[in-house]
């Protein structure tokens, strides 16, 4: 309670002013989490409409070059801006340069800089798989997919993958020889708060499908589906 001597002395005790400062204290520190989940939550879904317009421009660019999709740096003599996927779907895009970066990676500004992208495509569907005889595996045309829906198409970059324009492909074939081979291409936990887990399975990512649609799943959930089928990036049969 404010003690007052006379009116014209008015002050709190220092019993008071501790109460205040813990009551201060207790409300920010229920905000502040709250706050950081928020702008967990606005990337989240800010980096999901990128990928769902990379969805439709995909899907675009596939119907107008008889179902392929377009091509990634993977095999090309010249490492330039011109041939890495994302710019080929620029006339699709618009602003292709907001849309290539997620709001939630740390090395945004450099592959923006290096003409890399956040987003990188499943290598099943822009990689023919080339033996002696030729051309044993190929998922390169999207009309020819038996369930889009299920196909994953593209994948938020790890973390490890080096900031540049060579950097907009996986290499999902080789997924299956362990969770640190596919750590080193795709960041399960990109949308979270604080460190990451040492397995990075404590947040959620986002994965754009074939038939254009995005899902948001947990890293934990990730770690699940790829025990069971370490394989999960080949479209299904």
């Amino acid at each position: 309670m404010m003690r007052c001597k006379t009116q014209a002395k008015c002050a709190f005790t220092l019993i008071e002013l501790l109460v205040v400062i813990a009551i201060i204290a207790i409300l920010a520190s229920l905000l502040v989490p709250a706050i950081g989940s928020a702008m967990v939550s606005a990337r989240q879904v800010a980096c999901a409409s990128n990928m769902r317009q990379i969805g439709i421009a995909l899907i675009a660019f596939c119907n107008d070059h008889n179902g392929n999709f377009p091509r990634s740096t993977h095999g090309l003599g010249q490492h330039q801006r011109t041939n890495a996927w994302v710019f080929t779907l620029a006339p699709y895009l618009g602003q292709v340069d907001q849309i290539r970066i997620s709001p939630s990676d740390p090395q945004g500004g450099e592959r923006l800089a290096n003409d890399g992208t956040s987003y990188i495509l499943n290598e099943f569907l822009v990689v023919p798989l080339v033996g002696f005889g030729g051309v044993t595996e190929n998922y390169t045309n999207r009309d020819l997919l038996p369930r889009p829906s299920q196909t994953y198409t593209a994948f938020i970059a790890s973390d490890r993958m080096p900031p540049h324009v060579t950097s907009d492909h996986t290499h999902s074939r080789s997924w299956p020889s362990g969770w640190n081979v596919l750590l080193g291409d795709i960041q399960p936990d990109r949308h979270r708060r604080g460190s990451p887990a040492p397995d990075h399975t404590d947040g959620i990512a986002n994965y754009l499908f074939a038939d254009g649609h995005v899902e948001g799943i947990r890293g934990a959930e990730l770690l699940r589906i790829w025990t069971e089928n370490p394989d999960f990036a080949r479209p299904p049969r």
